[in-house]
């Protein structure tokens, strides 16, 4: 199959961008203990057994950089009107936890009150992908919200809300 010269980056990330996709905050610790946290709409199951998740991380995340060294994270699925707090880990710098909820995971990571479901993980393995990062996490526990029946999810540049409705 011959590969294509070129694609345009900005009709591929136009494209790209009618896949929805979840809405997550994966938040670790830094080297001092403080919190971290970058928002991420790349997270996807990848095995039952053993049970692993996975991200895509841009390769210039000072978040990331900042979190891997602990070899653990915890991934916050977020709720519908969780939009706050989707944009506020979606940006470098500040202090992204000022004024916000939180309790530390069983892995010691923060785990952001009100999510629809928490993910505690440890690294398994970070795989270059371009101008990302694969990074692949063993899920250690795990947790639904039965307060929670909407998440947040990406479409074409925006976040919106879906319910289940059974």
């Amino acid at each position: 199959m011959p590969v294509a010269a070129s694609v345009d980056s900005a009709h591929f990330r136009d494209v790209l961008g009618r896949v929805p996709t979840s809405v997550v905050v994966v938040t670790g610790t830094d080297a001092d203990g403080a919190p971290r946290g970058m928002t991420i709409g790349s997270f996807v199951s990848v095995s039952l057994d053993p049970p692993l998740v996975g991200f895509f991380i841009g390769t210039g995340s000072r978040s990331w950089e900042a979190i891997a060294p602990s070899g653990r994270f915890c991934v916050n699925v977020l709720a519908a009107g969780q939009d706050e707090t989707c944009w506020r880990f979606a940006k470098e710098g500040d202090d992204k936890f000022a004024g916000l909820r939180w309790s530390a995971s069983g892995l010691g990571n923060p785990a952001i009150d009100g999510c629809a479901a928490r993910i505690d993980c440890t690294i398994e393995s970070a795989t270059p992908a371009g101008d990302h990062a694969f990074v692949l996490g063993r899920v250690h526990a795990l947790s639904g919200s039965d307060d929670v029946d909407s998440a947040m999810v990406f479409y074409r540049g925006r976040v919106a809300g879906i319910t289940h409705a059974g």
